[in-house]
């Protein structure tokens, strides 16, 4: 009920009674209709700030809520984003180490063959011809302008392994012996190098000391016949009593600095 302040109510009163009666009731009841809908607005705008206050207070605690998920998802989220900062910052500096190994490739790969054609010079002298066109076909490969320096790389590393596989290899073949005699070849590895005569009577062994044959006598160019029906498969393999053409130390010596 809407409250009336003492004066406003004895003025009120009289004033009704100085109105007819029929007149004063009706006055009276106009007053009470007033009143009523007064009441009515003023609690109409009560309940919709309530509402308000009720929908503003829900928003709110939604967005506390939103807040701590947020905050748990950030919490779960940080060692992951700490990782991939790691990896970032690894692949920066493997993409700055892959930068400069691609400006100091082309040098490196030219002093490859120029080392690769040195060993072959000093090395012991089988298949010259083979093995000197490897080395001119990567000379040639290193002024074509339709490679890119990571095929030139492995082309020349691809020559590389065929040299090292020299090493690991028995191999016989037929071939000119200083251009003027045939003669049968046999290789071991490059612990041995060998010829024999097409009839038996005459041997060597390459010495790298020398560099150059040294004459094989008859037990030894027994062994090499038994060397060579074993690399050519007619023989079964066996332990052969020849001499080497260099130490295997100094072999393996050769090849770790190659």
């Amino acid at each position: 009920m809407e409250r009336f302040s003492i004066r406003g109510l004895l003025a009120l009163v009289t004033w009704l009674l100085l109105m007819p009666g029929a007149q004063a009731q009706e006055a009276l009841i106009d007053e009470s209709i007033e009143a009523q809908l007064r009441q009515a607005e003023q609690q109409a705008d009560i309940d919709a700030v309530d509402d308000q206050t009720r929908r503003m207070v829900q928003e709110l605690r939604r967005l506390e809520s939103d807040t701590r998920r947020i905050a748990a998802y950030n919490a779960e989220l940080e060692p992951v984003v700490d990782r991939q900062a790691v990896t970032l910052s690894q692949r920066q500096a493997a993409l700055e180490s892959a930068q400069a190994t691609r400006e100091t490739l082309p040098a490196l790969t030219r002093a490859m063959v120029e080392r690769l054609d040195d060993w072959i010079a000093a090395d012991m002298p089988f298949l010259q011809e083979q093995r000197r066109a490897r080395v001119a076909s990567l000379e040639s490969m290193l002024s074509d302008p339709a490679l890119d320096d990571a095929e030139r790389l492995d082309r020349t590393l691809s020559a590389w392994r065929a040299e090292l596989d020299y090493g690991r290899e028995m191999d016989a073949w037929r071939g000119m012996l200083d251009g003027e005699h045939e003669v049968d070849f046999l290789r071991l590895g490059r612990v041995g190098l060998y010829f024999l005569a097409t009839d038996g009577r005459e041997g060597g062994v390459w010495r790298v000391a020398e560099q150059a044959w040294q004459p094989l006598d008859d037990a030894a160019r027994r062994e090499l016949q038994k060397g060579l029906n074993m690399a050519r498969d007619r023989r079964a393999p066996e332990l052969l009593t020849l001499p080497v053409s260099q130490p295997l130390r100094d072999q393996r010596q050769q090849e770790g600095r190659s």
